[in-house]
């Protein structure tokens, strides 16, 4: 990976973190579905242009029912799922949950698209699902015995938006060969902004928004969903979709930070094993370690 290609990864897992701490910000003033249906339009607006002036009009138009579920299952579901998430739990909890998606996607790949399972993908897998229900069982307050319903509710809530990433990735892969990564990310973003109006417009708070707040609500929108994007798939097209996917591992270490920095949220012992023991299992998961000898 070259050293342009090391700046663009650090500076998404940058943006991907700080975007859990702008939705604990401001859910409480846009509500979970006002939260998610203006992140998905501001990126729509940003990234639809960018699509049409790149010629992409047509696969839009083409493969509008394909990116219509893509759209619900890669962004308007999710965020909507995270923004809900993020009244209850930590900012940088949800951001380690969401690093569990890699293996979501994996076992997904192998039941539904034949993806091969070694044995060091099978012990990734293995580990990995451990991380996620120890922490899952401690947030819920299972451990104890003291079932925490709200906490239990927000855990799921996290564990099924990585669920649908790994169906959008999976039917991306299935559905969608050919079409330009940039016209993909337009359409699904477009498509989320559709879905997602009747359902904030219709729970949209009565209280109205400062400047501030609006301007925080800019930021996840253009740049945690809109640039974002655009740098993930200019990583994807240089060095590959292993490569790129390593950004799971330093968004929870840029959302503990910023969550930490701005909100004083602090890092529990069980976040970091939960955690630790999740970006193990990804790693064997994407093949990352142990290298296969050069042919």
């Amino acid at each position: 990976m070259k050293p342009r290609h090391l700046t663009d990864l650090l500076l998404l897992a940058t943006i991907w973190g700080s975007s859990f701490l702008f939705m604990r910000l401001v859910v409480p003033v846009f509500g979970p579905a006002g939260t998610a249906w203006l992140r998905v339009a501001g990126a729509a607006a940003l990234l639809v242009p960018i699509a049409l002036w790149r010629g992409e009009g047509a696969a839009l138009r083409e493969r509008a029912p394909q990116l219509l579920l893509v759209g619900l299952t890669n962004s308007a579901l999710p965020f909507l799922c995270y923004a809900w998430a993020v009244q209850q739990l930590p900012s940088n909890l949800t951001a380690v949950f969401n690093a569990g998606t890699p293996l979501y996607t994996a076992l997904l790949a192998w039941l539904w698209l034949g993806d091969r399972l070694t044995g060091w993908r099978i012990a990734g897998l293995v580990l990995g699902f451990i991380g996620v229900t120890g922490l899952a069982l401690v947030k819920a307050g299972l451990q104890t015995g003291q079932l925490d319903r709200a906490n239990a509710l927000a855990v799921a809530a996290c564990i099924a938006a990585t669920l649908m990433y790994a169906h959008a990735a999976c039917y991306s892969r299935s559905r969608l060969k050919g079409v330009p990564a940039m016209a993909m990310a337009a359409g699904s973003q477009l498509s989320a902004t559709l879905v997602l109006a009747g359902p904030a417009l219709l729970t949209w708070p009565a209280v109205s928004a400062t400047p501030l707040q609006w301007l925080l609500m800019a930021v996840l929108a253009f740049l945690c969903s809109g640039v974002a994007y655009i740098l993930y798939f200019r990583l994807l097209a240089q060095v590959g979709a292993t490569s790129a996917a390593s950004v799971t591992f330093l968004v929870p270490v840029f959302a503990a930070a910023w969550g930490a920095a701005v909100l004083g949220e602090a890092v529990t012992l069980p976040m970091l094993v939960g955690g630790g023991v999740i970006l193990v299992g990804t790693v064997l998961v994407l093949g990352l370690w142990p290298r296969r000898p050069a042919a």
